[in-house]
């Protein structure tokens, strides 16, 4: 996006708005955006790893990096009922999509990572699902972009443009806003929630301000 572009949205917002990640509309862009995508690089975190839970994973994009390193990777997304009903057309017997955390785990078998890249704080339960996400018992756990608050919970309504959910850019010219419920996670109830893991590493993810990135290891 060049830089009048970004101004000329900064000074003139879309006035129309979508609700919610299960809107169509936004479902349909992320479907779309993705079937598109083509991701080029190496991805040095799913080297060697042959089985990955991919939780909030849209339609796919993460696994069309990593099957370029690893071919035969098999890849389970969780996602919203919404994006896995129109995600599922392009399931394959190495990439599939789930509503339920303990359906993929069931599919993998065993998991080698989980991959988590700007999600969780987008869940209404966010602790509970981690401990979910622990029960399925993967070697590694990986998080990125998520939203640490050294204090309480608290919640917030964010928004975003809709040309920036999902990869590459809107295949229309007409953009909107995207707006949801966003929750900052308190450090201490999100360490504690991996029960059976430890820290491997922490720190600040770059890519989106006043976020921090995590990995884990089972004991």
């Amino acid at each position: 996006m060049t830089l009048i572009q970004k101004l000329k949205r900064k000074l003139f917002p879309p006035r129309e708005i979508i609700e919610g990640y299960e809107s169509e509309e936004l479902v349909e862009t992320i479907f779309h955006k993705t079937i598109a995508y083509d991701p080029t690089g190496d991805w040095p975190l799913v080297a060697g790893i042959n089985s990955v839970l991919d939780f909030g994973g849209g339609a796919g994009l993460h696994y069309k990096l990593a099957r370029k390193q690893a071919p035969d990777i098999r890849w389970a997304v969780v996602e919203t009922p919404a994006m896995v009903r129109r995600a599922r057309q392009l399931a394959t017997n190495r990439l599939m999509f789930f509503c339920d955390i303990r359906e993929a785990a069931d599919w993998l078998g065993e998991i080698e990572l989980m991959h988590s890249n700007g999600a969780i704080q987008y869940v209404p339960e966010a602790i509970e699902t981690i401990g979910t996400l622990c029960a399925t018992r993967p070697a590694a756990m990986t998080w990125y972009r998520v939203p640490i608050s050294d204090a309480d919970a608290r919640a917030e309504v964010q928004t975003s443009f809709l040309s920036d959910n999902g990869p590459g850019a809107l295949p229309t010219s007409k953009d909107k806003l995207v707006r949801y419920a966003r929750s900052w996670i308190p450090a201490q109830a999100f360490l504690a929630a991996h029960q059976g893991y430890r820290v491997a590493e922490r720190s600040p993810d770059p890519r989106e301000h006043g976020t921090q990135q995590f990995r884990f290891v089972r004991h």
